[in-house]
């Protein structure tokens, strides 16, 4: 094989490399949050959500939760979980595990064990937020003649079509993704699907929670979603290790038997997150607490906004009793 032929590669590959590899854009100390803000980021109020999510599903697992669990897949810098603590109940009797293949960061809470794979034959809760769309794909597109081909990659972002789909490939995306058009392009999935049938395995009982920017079968993109992401701004995809990669997940594809796909808008006005103003009134008679609530408002806002973080699909996934391993 050429060098030239080394250089080009499908995106799966390349991105595995460019996020995870030796000095992969995800292992840097900076981690996520150098680069961008997701829902654990804009505000307190998602963590004191999950904590409340946290709470309903140790109430109704019972006894079946003795020792129960909070398991963050993508933890990123460990910041959900650490949210997420600081807004239980002093003594609530929970382990925290963050899952994540980047170091643990110094002065994290002791109590948050830091791992690089879920722990097996726990029950609790479940939570991966933007981790899906960092699970990496390769991405197909349809050629003048209809034929379905890979997508390869080189280095510097450029690209160029391989060789037809075959296989496990082809067979997905005839289920979930079919392409017809010229131009088309679809990321296929199946090792998400595969991925997030793992962590769900991993809970003897309770509730697994998938969120992303996602799409279903009903309106997958016609080009596809892939893209990059660098210092708080959408960038060129370049798996050279520069910048983030990401694309939206078909969530609807991932779901397992009994899934619930809802929004996040849905999802958190449900666990008690609304952008209510406080009256003016109070602004005259306790001007701090004021403040407070309004800017506790503005932050559920920004969490529940159409177009932006409220957009996000939940992926709402119950386990039965002694599922683990199934």
């Amino acid at each position: 094989m050429t060098d030239e032929k080394c250089e080009w590669r499908g995106w799966r590959e390349a991105t595995e490399a460019a996020l995870y590899g030796p000095d992969g854009f995800y292992l840097r100390p900076e981690g996520p949050a150098g680069h961008f803000r997701t829902s654990v980021h804009a505000s307190p109020l998602f963590a004191a959500a999950i904590a409340r999510l946290l709470r309903t599903t140790v109430e109704e697992l019972g006894t079946l939760a003795d020792d129960p669990v909070i398991v963050d897949m993508g933890a990123g810098r460990g910041e959900l979980l650490s949210g997420v603590l600081a807004a239980l109940p002093p003594g609530f009797p929970v382990r925290a595990y963050a899952v994540e293949r980047a170091a643990r960061p110094e002065g994290l809470d002791a109590r948050i064990e830091w791992t690089h794979q879920a722990p097996h034959g726990v029950s609790g809760l479940l939570f991966a937020n933007e981790w899906l769309d960092n699970v990496p794909v390769d991405i197909a597109e349809v050629d003048d003649d209809g034929v379905v081909r890979q997508v390869l990659v080189h280095p510097d972002g450029s690209e160029r079509l391989g060789q037809p789909v075959t296989g496990n490939d082809a067979r997905w995306l005839a289920r979930w993704w079919p392409l017809e058009e010229p131009g088309a392009r679809a990321e296929i999935g199946w090792p998400r699907d595969e991925a997030w049938a793992g962590a769900v395995s991993t809970l003897s009982a309770g509730l697994a929670v998938a969120v992303d920017y996602a799409h279903t079968a009903q309106a997958r993109p016609l080009f596809g979603t892939l893209t990059g992401f660098r210092e708080g701004r959408e960038v060129r995809p370049v798996p050279d290790g520069s910048c983030d990669l990401t694309t939206h997940v078909a969530l609807d594809a991932c779901a397992l038997p009994g899934a619930v796909l809802t929004s996040q808008r849905e999802s958190l006005r449900a666990l008690g997150v609304a952008p209510q103003r406080p009256p003016l009134s109070q602004a005259t008679t306790d001007p701090s607490g004021y403040l407070r609530a309004l800017s506790a408002a503005t932050e559920a806002a920004e969490l529940l906004l159409p177009g932006g973080l409220g957009d996000f699909s939940w992926l709402h996934q119950r386990v039965p009793t002694g599922a683990a391993g199934a």
